[in-house]
């Protein structure tokens, strides 16, 4: 019996525009209600952006585990929460910039995402994509708050070379590049796995009863989250391969017409 789905956003529940058939979601949807099955996207898009994205459909109910799956947020409250200390994100930080100076970094705290000033025009409108609330700052080193997560941005596509030679603090935080232009940095130990763990148990729902959906490097571990693990048809070969099905891409709506046929037949039972 499937009491909780958890979905990726970027390239699994959302198309290549960025955009989801909310006439279909609303149908899902109440298949879902109806069930009493608890709908939680988990992406690296801060949770506030999360909630710009549903509006027109709704986010009453709706459980988000934003910020590349540190943060858990619902009806407008922060469930759970775990941050990387400040002195060792700003280390990495100042790692990041003597590696590559021409990366965007993206130094999420509680109150905003924030980019160098200097950032460009087109980087920026790169992030305001995935983040609602964004400040900029002339010296990271100057942030005094514990992080959210760090992201990186490279529109020269190297996050697979640059990743691996963060490896110093490998025992300090979580680091992935999820595809070539991005990295996800998070607390030791947090990823959608985890937080999703988190969720399960708020909610006295076990893996069993999960469904997860995913197409990301990021999402290897949600695989493990939830018994029915769908990779979408776009998906890295690696997630495919950690993935219990394959279902339509996400410009297919793969993810709803997996719900839309799977959930009536759960009814039945």
């Amino acid at each position: 019996m499937i009491k909780l789905i958890i979905s990726d956003l970027d390239g699994t529940f959302l198309n290549s525009q960025s955009t989801f058939d909310e006439k279909l979601y609303q149908e899902v949807r109440q298949h879902m209600d109806q069930q009493n099955v608890v709908f939680a996207p988990c992406t690296g898009k801060q949770c506030e952006r999360v909630e710009a994205l549903f509006q027109n459909v709704g986010t009453k109910d709706l459980w988000i585990l934003g910020d590349s799956a540190t943060r858990i947020k619902h009806d407008g409250q922060y469930i759970y929460e775990s941050l990387l200390p400040n002195k060792v994100g700003k280390e990495i930080i100042a790692k990041l910039q003597s590696i590559h100076d021409d990366m965007t970094i993206i130094a999420c705290t509680q109150q905003a995402a924030i980019i160098h000033e200097d950032t460009s025009d087109q980087n920026e409108r790169m992030v305001r994509g995935s983040y609602e609330v964004v400040e900029k700052t002339a010296d990271y080193q100057s942030l005094t708050a514990d992080f959210v997560k760090i992201t990186v941005y490279d529109d020269k596509l190297r996050s697979y070379e640059v990743a691996p030679q963060l490896a110093e603090f490998e025992k300090q935080a979580y680091i992935v590049a999820s595809e070539a232009a991005w990295i996800d940095i998070t607390n030791f130990g947090v990823h959608k796995r985890h937080t999703v763990a988190q969720l399960q148990q708020i909610l006295n729902i076990t893996p069993e009863e999960t469904m997860v959906f995913g197409d990301g490097h990021n999402d290897l571990e949600l695989m493990q989250a939830g018994s029915f693990s769908f990779a979408m048809g776009n998906a890295f070969e690696p997630t495919k391969a950690a993935a219990k099905y394959i279902c339509g891409s996400n410009d297919e709506n793969g993810v709803l017409l997996t719900i839309k046929q799977l959930l009536p037949l759960q009814a039945k039972e």
